[in-house]
C-alpha cells in the first residue's frame, strides 16, 4: 500500500503539471482563433466588435486575470468542454475528439498490441532457441524496421490494395455503411483496418523482437537458471518462468510508452491510408492553427500516457516484487 500511494501522488502531481502546461502553453502563443476562423472563412465584410466579442467569448479569449481563467478552465475540464474546434467551426473540440478517438484507439491499439505480443513472444523463442532458424527471424525484421515507415506503407498500399485489389485504398469504412453496432459497418470497419494495421505491425515488430532475443540470451547466463536446469525442470517452465519472466521486463517498461502514445495514433498511417483518426485531426490542427483542438489532443495525449504508466507500474511491482520494496 505504501507503495501504492507513492505511485498515486506522483501521478496526481504529474496529472496537474499536465494539466496547468496545457492551459499556460496556447496563451503564450501569439495570435487570435477569431482571426483564425476569419481567414478560413474568407470574410471580408468587417465584424462589428460586438460579434467579434461575441466570437471570442465562444473561443474563450477573455481579458480575465489569468488565475480566474485558470479557474474556469479546470471547471470547463471537469464538465468535458474543450472550447470549439477552429478545423471543425462550429464543432466543439470534445465531439471532434469522439469522434476520431475510438478509431485510432481500436486500429492503433490492437496494432500496437499484436505487434507486441508477437515480438517478445518470438523474442523469447529465438533466444531460448538461439543459433537455430528461429535466430536467423531476427536480421529479417530489423531490415523491415530499418525501412522508412511511410515508404513501406506506401507500398504495401500499392501492391495489395492497388495492383492485388485484396483491400480498399482509403477511408476507415465503406461510405455506403451507417455507422452505428451493425454488422455491415462492423465487418467494413475491420476490412478498412487490416491493411493499416498490418503496416504498424511489420514495422515496429522488430524492436520488440530484438529486445527481447538479447534479454532472453543475458537472462540465461543467470545462476538462478542454471540452478533450475540442474534440478532437472521441463524446459518450457524454465523458459517462461524463469528466463522469460525476468527478460521480459524491460519490455514491459517499454510498453507502458508505447501504449500511452496510441491515443495520438500513428500519423503516418492515417495519411497515408486516409484513416479517420486522430492523427488525421492533429494534422488539420496544426495546419489551421487550431489551438483549442491542439490543446484538447494534447491534453488526452498527455493524460493517457501517464495513465498507461501507472497501469503497467502497478503490473511492473506484480511482476518484479522488488519493486514495491524499494524506498
Amino acid at each position: 500500500m505504501r507503495y501504492l500511494r507513492r505511485k498515486a501522488l506522483f501521478y496526481l502531481v504529474a496529472v496537474w503539471a499536465a494539466v496547468t502546461l496545457n492551459f499556460l502553453i496556447p496563451r503564450l502563443i501569439k495570435g487570435n482563433p477569431v482571426d483564425a476562423v476569419l481567414a478560413k472563412t474568407q470574410n471580408m465584410t468587417p465584424m462589428s466588435p460586438e460579434a467579434r466579442r461575441a466570437l471570442e467569448l465562444q473561443f474563450g479569449v477573455s481579458d480575465d486575470p489569468l488565475w480566474q481563467q485558470y479557474l474556469g478552465y479546470l471547471g470547463n475540464l471537469l464538465r468535458g468542454e474543450f472550447g470549439l474546434s477552429v478545423s471543425y467551426y462550429p464543432t466543439p473540440v470534445a465531439k471532434v475528439l469522439s469522434q476520431s478517438l475510438p478509431w485510432t484507439v481500436v486500429m492503433v491499439g490492437l496494432a500496437t498490441v499484436l505487434s507486441v505480443l508477437l515480438g517478445i513472444t518470438l523474442g523469447m523463442l529465438a533466444g531460448w532457441r538461439r543459433g537455430t532458424w528461429l535466430d536467423a527471424l531476427v536480421p529479417t525484421t530489423t531490415f523491415l524496421a530499418a525501412i522508412p515507415y511511410f515508404w513501406l506503407a506506401l507500398v504495401l498500399l500499392y501492391v495489395l490494395a492497388g495492383i492485388l485489389g485484396w483491400f480498399p485504398l482509403n477511408s476507415g469504412y465503406s461510405y455506403e455503411t451507417t455507422i452505428g453496432l451493425n454488422w455491415p459497418f462492423l465487418r467494413s470497419a475491420v476490412y478498412h483496418g487490416i491493411l493499416p494495421a498490418a503496416s504498424i505491425v511489420v514495422a515496429s515488430v522488430a524492436g520488440w523482437l530484438l529486445g527481447m532475443r538479447n534479454m532472453m540470451v543475458s537472462t540465461m547466463a543467470e545462476d538462478y537458471v542454471l540452478t533450475a536446469e540442474a534440478k532437472g525442470l521441463r524446459p518450457r517452465r524454465i523458459m517462461i518462468q524463469y528466463a522469460a519472466r525476468n527478460a521480459v521486463l524491460p519490455s514491459v517498461a517499454g510498453f507502458a510508452i508505447t501504449l500511452g502514445f496510441v491515443v495520438s495514433g500513428s500519423v503516418a498511417t492515417e495519411i497515408v491510408f486516409s484513416y479517420p483518426g486522430i492523427g488525421m485531426n492533429l494534422v488539420a490542427a496544426v495546419a489551421n492553427a487550431d489551438y483549442p483542438l491542439l490543446q484538447g489532443i494534447f491534453l488526452v495525449i498527455s493524460l493517457a500516457v501517464l495513465g498507461a504508466n501507472f497501469v503497467v507500474d502497478l503490473l511492473y511491482a506484480l511482476i518484479d516484487p522488488r519493486t514495491r520494496q524499494a524506498g
